[in-house]
């Protein structure tokens, strides 16, 4: 029996979220038919953390044992074979049998991109949020560092929410112009856990702040009040990218990774793109 660790990319409008559900399409679901195919026998696919329909990865993690010979390069091609498309294994490596893509996992980011132009989008428009209302961009900055820190996040947690407190950590919170695409920016935050929405009722209110609706320095009275509806609307799914899971804290989480390459004919053509 051996341990594969994997990163994986995919398009969350292709499925109904990551977890398994009777029939329905699901992310873990095709993992875990492509594997019991090639091991003839059930696989069970471990996640580092679930995303929601519409959510997109573009570098999930994920681990399964398996009794095998195959290597991890030759699991990664047969996997491919067999996965449908909108999904797609970027790495798959042995790994020891401590390695838990969840409880192993020190921190993640996430990345929501906004499309902001009077003109709706066309293309592209299952990758980010189109808001046509002209914002003011040092407020939603100034708002998001308040964000930074350990703080009680429950004025910002969806009912349901599987966990035991809702204080988190972020270690960075902010906003970055994409390169190229005229009128797309991103919010992107890094913290050791997060909880049901979270990202997208954070990404809802500092919208709400750039339009004028929310002072940037109300956010702490948001935080200290602990009350859902204190805080802003939920940002649609599809903006929202998981970008990368650590398991170490060696990186500067400020640093935005502009190698991250969006999907295709985001910003393209028209008047309203310049």
């Amino acid at each position: 029996m051996r341990r594969f660790r994997i990163v994986m990319e995919y398009d969350g409008s292709c499925f109904h979220g990551w977890q398994c559900q009777p029939k329905i399409k699901t992310v873990q679901g095709e993992l875990e038919k492509a594997l019991s195919t090639i091991a003839n026998t059930p696989v069970t696919v471990h996640g580092s953390g679930r995303t929601d329909a519409g959510v997109h990865a573009l570098a999930q993690v994920a681990h399964f044992d398996m009794n095998t010979r195959m290597n991890g390069p030759a699991m990664k091609k047969a996997l491919n074979c067999l996965l449908p498309a909108g999904l797609v294994i970027h790495h798959c490596m042995e790994t020891g049998p401590a390695f838990h893509a969840r409880f192993a996992a020190r921190a993640k980011t996430y990345r929501y991109r906004i499309l902001n132009r009077p003109l709706r989008p066309v293309l592209g428009r299952d990758y980010l949020w189109h808001v046509w209302q002209p914002l003011d961009r040092k407020a939603m900055d100034d708002a998001a560092a308040y964000l930074v820190g350990t703080h009680d996040f429950k004025s910002f947690e969806a009912a349901g929410s599987p966990r035991s407190h809702t204080v988190r950590t972020l270690y960075s919170a902010f906003f970055a112009d994409e390169p190229g695409i005229p009128d797309v920016f991103a919010f992107e935050v890094t913290g050791n856990g997060f909880l049901r929405y979270m990202v997208r009722n954070l990404a809802g209110t500092l919208i709400l702040v750039g339009r004028g609706k929310i002072k940037s320095e109300a956010i702490p009275q948001i935080l200290e009040g602990k009350k859902r509806e204190l805080a802003g609307v939920t940002a649609p799914p599809q903006g929202l990218f998981l970008k990368a899971v650590h398991y170490d804290l060696c990186n500067d989480f400020r640093k935005p990774a502009m190698e991250i390459k969006p999907p295709p004919g985001i910003g393209l053509g028209g008047d309203g793109a310049g």
